[in-house]
């Protein structure tokens, strides 16, 4: 029967040799950098898009 320090041991190892909380950080990065490039883009290219379509509403209106 083991001792509780050997299943513990056995029990901590078993966790650090795990790979799924390291792909699950990687992920949640991915997720994080695409958000920022998203929101960088749209601050970029919605100054100019308002522009345009300001543009082709006053022409439209007269």
């Amino acid at each position: 029967m083991k001792t509780s320090f050997e299943f513990l041991s056995t029990w901590i190892q078993a966790h650090i040799d795990d790979e799924r909380g390291a792909s699950l950080v990687e992920y949640a990065l991915l997720v994080a950098l695409i958000a920022v490039v998203c929101i960088a883009a749209v601050q970029a290219l919605g100054g100019a898009a308002n522009d345009s379509l300001s543009e082709v509403g006053s022409a439209v209106a007269g």
